[in-house]
Parts: C-alpha cells; sequence; structure tokens
C-alpha cells in the first residue's frame, strides 16, 4: 500500500512538472510576439492604392518570395526560416502617414508581428517610427532612401534603412554634373518634403564649389493639380540641365508638362525612384523617346529589361519564381516587382541571422552585422553594416537611358 502511496506521488510530481514545463516554454514561445514553434509574421505597410499605386508590386514581390521560401527546403532540410514558415501581412496606407500610423498599430496590437519590414515612404516611417521605437518593434529595410534610417541610429536604434540613400544619390549627379557639364545651368524640381530635400542636399554636396550653377529650384506638393507655372519658370532661367527629384507619378507628369511648354533640356537627371521601366515607358508615350533619351540615373539592383542580364541566373529565376508564386499576371518586366524580391532575399538572411530562437533584439543584432552579396544586386556591390555603419548598401552605379532600356556606365560610386 504504501509502495503504490509513494508511486502515485511520483507520477503527480511527474505531471507537476511537466505542467510547469509546458507553461514556460508556452510564456518562452509568447514572450517574442510573431513567433511561434511553426510561424513568424511580419508586416508592412505600402500604397496599393492612390496617388503612390505604382509602387504596389513591390511588397507584392516580397510575399512571392517568401511563398518561395516556404515551399522551398533550405540547407537545413528545413521550410520557411529553420522550419517556420514567414506569414506576411501588408496593408495599404495609401500614402497618408496617418493612415500608415492607423495600420501600424494594428500591426503591432493585434496582427502582433514579429517586425515591421519594407514600410514604404518617408514621411509614412517618420509618422510610425517613434511608436515602433518606444515599443521596441523592429523598423528594418524600409522603402525609402531617405538619411534619417541610417544617420539618426542612436535616437531611433530600432530603425534601419536598406537603400543607397538619397543624400548618396544626390551626391552622385552633383558630382557627375560637375566633372562633365561644369559650365551647366541646373534647374532642380523636388517633391516639397524630407525626401525631395534629402536629394537636394546631395546634389549640393556633390556639386561642392560649383553649387552655384543651379538658376532654379522649384518645388510641387502631392495634391498639385499641374506644375505649368513651376515648370515655366525653370524653363525662363535659361537652365540646360534638369534634375528632377521626384516620385514616379510627379516624374511622368513633369515631363509632359515641359514637353508641352516646348522646353527641351539637353540633359536630364532622374531620379533611381523614377527611373524604372514602366515610368519611362510612360514618360515616352507622352513626351517621345527624342525627349528622354539620353537621361542619366543611378542604379544598385539588376535590371530585368537590361538585354544584359537576358541570361542572368537570378534574373532568369526571378521570372519563373514571380510566375509560380506571384499575382496572376504579375509583369515581370515591372522592376518593381523585382525590388521586392531583393528586398526579401535581405529580409530572409536577417530573420535566419537572428537565430534558432529569435527575439527582436536577436534581430537588430543581426541589422548590425551584415556582411554579404544580394544576388539581385550589380556586381560588386556589397550588403554591409556595423554598429556605426547603418547603411546597408551605399554603392550605386550611373545609367544612361536609351529607350526602351536604362545601360550602366562608369565604375561603382561610393556615395557614403
Amino acid at each position: 500500500m504504501l509502495k503504490r502511496f509513494w508511486m502515485l506521488a511520483v507520477l503527480a510530481s511527474i505531471a507537476a512538472v511537466a505542467s510547469l514545463s509546458a507553461s514556460a516554454m508556452t510564456h518562452v514561445e509568447s514572450a517574442t510576439p510573431g513567433v511561434t514553434k511553426g510561424q513568424i509574421v511580419i508586416g508592412g505597410t505600402f500604397p496599393l492604392s492612390g496617388v503612390a499605386s505604382l509602387y504596389a508590386p513591390i511588397p507584392r514581390g516580397m510575399e512571392a518570395y517568401f511563398k518561395y521560401i516556404n515551399a522551398r527546403k533550405g540547407k537545413d532540410g528545413k521550410r520557411g526560416v529553420g522550419g517556420r514558415q514567414i506569414v506576411w501581412k501588408y496593408y495599404d496606407d495609401t500614402y497618408n502617414p496617418a493612415t500608415a500610423v492607423q495600420l501600424h498599430n494594428k500591426l503591432v496590437l493585434e496582427d502582433k508581428v514579429f517586425a515591421v519590414v519594407g514600410t514604404l515612404g518617408t514621411e509614412d516611417n517618420q509618422a510610425v517610427r517613434p511608436f515602433l521605437n518606444q515599443r521596441k518593434v523592429p523598423h528594418i529595410l524600409v522603402s525609402t532612401g531617405a538619411s534619417f534610417w541610417g544617420l539618426q541610429y542612436k535616437q531611433f536604434p530600432w530603425t534601419i534603412g536598406w537603400q543607397p540613400d538619397y543624400i548618396a544619390e544626390g551626391r552622385t549627379y552633383g558630382d557627375w554634373i560637375a566633372r562633365n557639364a561644369p559650365n551647366a545651368k541646373i534647374a532642380v524640381f523636388l517633391q516639397n518634403d524630407d525626401y525631395g530635400k534629402d536629394y537636394l542636399r546631395g546634389v549640393k554636396i556633390g556639386l561642392g564649389a560649383k553649387k552655384n550653377l543651379i538658376v532654379s529650384e522649384q518645388t510641387y506638393e502631392l495634391s498639385d493639380a499641374s506644375y505649368a507655372s513651376q515648370l515655366a519658370r525653370q524653363k525662363a532661367s535659361g537652365a540646360d540641365t534638369w534634375v528632377l527629384l521626384t516620385t514616379p507619378t510627379p516624374t511622368v507628369r513633369a515631363i509632359a508638362t515641359a514637353k508641352a511648354l516646348n522646353w527641351k533640356p539637353s540633359t536630364i537627371v532622374i531620379n533611381s525612384v523614377s527611373a524604372i521601366d514602366n515610368v519611362m515607358a510612360a514618360a515616352v508615350q507622352r513626351a517621345g523617346a527624342d525627349f528622354v533619351n539620353g537621361a542619366i540615373s543611378t542604379s544598385y539592383l539588376k535590371s530585368v529589361t537590361d538585354p544584359k542580364y537576358a541570361n542572368d541566373a537570378v534574373v532568369k529565376q526571378y521570372r519563373t519564381l514571380l510566375a509560380r508564386y506571384g499575382p496572376q499576371g504579375a509583369d515581370a518586366n515591372n522592376q518593381f516587382y523585382y525590388y521586392g524580391f531583393a528586398k526579401a532575399y535581405d529580409t530572409v538572411r536577417l530573420l535566419t541571422a537572428a537565430g534558432k530562437n529569435p527575439t527582436r533584439a536577436s534581430l537588430m543584432r543581426a541589422t548590425q552585422n551584415m556582411n554579404w552579396v544580394n544576388p539581385y544586386t550589380l556586381k560588386g556591390i556589397k550588403v554591409k553594416t556595423s554598429k556605426s555603419d547603418r547603411f546597408p548598401i551605399s554603392q550605386i552605379r550611373l545609367i544612361r537611358f536609351t529607350n526602351p532600356n536604362w545601360t550602366e556606365f562608369g565604375n561603382l560610386f561610393k556615395g557614403r
């Protein structure tokens, strides 16, 4: 009888310990929001509709790549990231900072995402950055090249950018003009926000002592119905070099307006955000190929329409994967889908580097130790960060447009 009593006591103790262990494991799992044994939930917001809806393919390209990662077996023999399926939640913020704030609250408080990845727009990211940093939610690989993400990491340690920053890119244009057209008369047309101002700051840094080559600076608001008055003043300035620091839709509209005003600058510089094939196709349709042929821009990603990359293994795989995992009828020639793939690649690398039991802190440590080649970028570019360098991609190359393609020229330029 006594033996039976002790047996029951031992079994009860084992059951109690097992129950406590299960409870502790559940607590550990739930201690990191968005991470379970089988899933890792991440999200972001993008303009799927509205004035900046041309960017909508970006999160859909990311989604296609994540679906591929979830389906294939990695080097560890597991699908997804370490056996966890990536759950990608993204919402339409219509390029409105107030809407972005509401939706990021939803992502963090309702969807309980592990991290916010790739949210698009300078003002949108500025609006959500304080909230995300206060709650120590990783705010990573944002889809904007504003310099803040790399420069203000001490104030906002949970935020990091991805692409070359606008100051570095603008500096490249200023340097190229100063070297190749030292007597140019420059007109700059820019978006009236930190996005445009960052670019302009870089152009002036690149021009150096030749800043006085700028004879006209005009801004536009996203709500402007017409740019005719601003561009008429730029035409009157006698400028022969036109620098467009604009987003895609305003770029097309500005070029069409200049054509209507019978103003054809001999050199046109188009920032990389808008130097996308579908944007240029629209510009050609509105103003003619002769107007935009010879335009200068920069790139850090392979161009999916450049004949040079027709047989590139990475570009060919991108086309195959987009057809299999992307939206029905997705246009593989749309560079924004490709951009989404490139960003998703680095996202997966970071999630993997965060460890077998990832935490938000371990993910942020991973963002400070990026050191690899992203196969979607141009040859020679390295994704690299450190505790004091929060600019993952800082190398770029100049490109020149001849309808319908952009062609690389010159050497890699390190903007930082």
